[in-house]
């Protein structure tokens, strides 16, 4: 094996790396979520800022190999197509673990148990949607799936409108009383919280557009994807 061939085999190893510890990231918030109390152990915030360590150093360690892969090597059309497309998931990838921690950190300030324990059904449905629509982006581009792609960037939508439907149920069961300005603010943690989530989700659709542009180096951002 060459030496190019070589460097762009430990890019991918290290990019199939990078994505199961964003998947274990989700999963974790997943895992908090379905508790269904904004109540958290020291080991549960411990474990979500190791992960969150882990994953800036990945994006730097990645990030900097293809910038010198396509420097040095001078990879062919193909190659670089997919370099790109892999340098720009990557970022996206941060991205998606900087607002997981957000979210994290958002449930941290809940102070209203009750009315999270009422909501975190939902939002357990919209993070285990927005999980799977990053999980399909990331292996539409690692096994070249186009499919998985096209499915991921068209379900973008399906997390806008419970982001919508989630808000409404919060202002529904939030009675205003002496209480009023707790419970306002605690719809607004809420309201941060989902637009985070509801923003995994667009970093999933753009995962899957860079896969569409390593499989056939087309780019299909800002196009009608039903046409596609």
């Amino acid at each position: 094996m060459i030496q190019k061939e070589k460097i762009i085999k430990e890019i991918q190893d290290s990019f199939k790396d990078y994505s199961d510890l964003i998947i274990r990231q989700l999963n974790e918030l997943e895992n908090l979520i379905q508790g269904g109390t904004s109540k958290m152990l020291d080991k549960d915030i411990k474990k979500f800022e190791d992960i969150e360590k882990q994953l800036n150093r990945f994006e730097v360690k990645i990030s900097e190999k293809i910038i010198s892969t396509i420097v040095l090597y001078h990879p062919v059309a193909s190659e670089l197509r997919s370099l790109m497309a892999c340098y720009r998931i990557v970022i996206t990838m941060e991205r998606i673990g900087d607002l997981v921690k957000e979210v994290f950190y958002f449930v941290r300030k809940i102070e209203d148990t009750q009315l999270y324990g009422e909501l975190s059904d939902v939002i357990y449905t919209m993070v285990t949607s927005s999980s799977c629509m990053v999980q399909k982006a990331l292996l539409s581009f690692i096994n070249n799936d186009r499919d998985s792609a096209i499915w991921t960037i068209k379900n973008d939508d399906v997390i806008d409108e419970m982001n919508k439907k989630l808000m409404k149920k919060g202002i529904k069961k939030a009675k205003l009383h002496d209480e009023a300005r707790e419970v306002l603010l605690n719809l607004l943690n809420f309201k941060s919280m989902i637009s985070n989530i509801e923003r995994i989700a667009d970093h999933a659709g753009h995962i899957a557009e860079a896969s569409i542009f390593a499989q056939e180096g087309r780019d299909i951002r800002h196009k009608d994807i039903d046409k596609e």
